[in-house]
């Protein structure tokens, strides 16, 4: 409670930052006055307004840490065309948005990511090598698997048919397309090789539940075999969404980055 007090006013800023296709990304940050600054992407089909990364930012406020929660392009209000893949130019957009923040009074110190956006902090540290804390929430190992389930078992054979498939939601409408060109990106990403760019110098803290429904705890465990300054942690009994156990998580990921933070400041010093 002493810290919450100390920073009693967080205020929340609608951002605009355009990516280096022109494109605008809208983002919220909750600004407690920090240097630091966390940056949070949300997964597939979400946006900045998705539990968990509203309750992350809610958590950090909470210890005075700032925030960015934002939309990739063709998601939520930013600008673009929504694309099932899309890996690569996820964290292209995320680059858009520490460049942002650099060379201001504060800095992006770490880069968060809930399923999808797991995938694309991961892909982030391993091209631009410019953020030292990295923090994979339920990412996936195998971009290969889990397709099927959400496409169908033809997802193959009736892309490269008709060069595109349209996934219906409850209603039978359209939830959303996915391109070949698209379903190509996914299969063509490979995370194995991407961690293993990744410098000893960027650690890394990988958060799964073991009750996973969507992406298996399996692999979480793979992830640390391979990334060298890594750090495991399985969150008993929690779903692919925390359903419930968001508190853990924010638990767990505050504490977390925390710890880096006040790491950070004493090498500095």
């Amino acid at each position: 409670m002493a810290e919450a007090a100390q920073n009693p006013v967080t205020q929340q800023e609608k951002i605009i930052v355009t990516n280096k296709h022109g494109e605008k990304l809208v983002g919220l940050l909750h600004d407690t006055g920090s240097g630091d600054i966390v940056i949070l992407c949300h997964g597939f089909t979400a946006t900045k307004e998705d539990p968990i990364m509203v309750n992350l930012a809610v958590a950090l406020e909470n210890e005075g840490i700032s925030s960015f929660r934002f939309d990739f392009s063709g998601n939520g209000e930013s600008e673009g065309i929504f694309e099932y893949g899309n890996y690569r130019k996820e964290a292209d957009d995320l680059h858009s948005v520490v460049e942002h923040f650099s060379g201001k009074s504060r800095v992006a110190s770490v880069i968060l990511g809930h399923s999808k956006g797991g995938d694309v902090v991961l892909l982030y540290a391993s091209k631009y090598h410019d953020i030292r804390t990295v923090v994979n929430v339920s990412g996936r190992y195998d971009l290969k698997k889990g397709i099927a389930e959400r496409l169908g078992k033809d997802f193959m054979e009736l892309s490269k048919k008709e060069g595109f498939l349209d996934i219906k939601n409850n209603t039978g409408g359209v939830a959303f397309r996915v391109t070949e060109e698209s379903l190509m990106d996914r299969l063509s990403t490979d995370m194995h090789e991407a961690c293993l760019q990744i410098g000893k110098e960027c650690q890394v803290l990988t958060v799964h539940g073991s009750d996973d429904e969507v992406i298996p705890v399996d692999d979480a465990v793979e992830f640390s075999k391979i990334i060298p300054n890594h750090k495991l942690h399985i969150v008993r009994g929690a779903n692919h969404c925390y359903t419930s156990h968001q508190a853990e998580l924010a638990s767990v990921v505050v504490d977390y980055i925390k710890t880096v933070l006040q790491q950070d400041k004493a090498t500095s010093n």
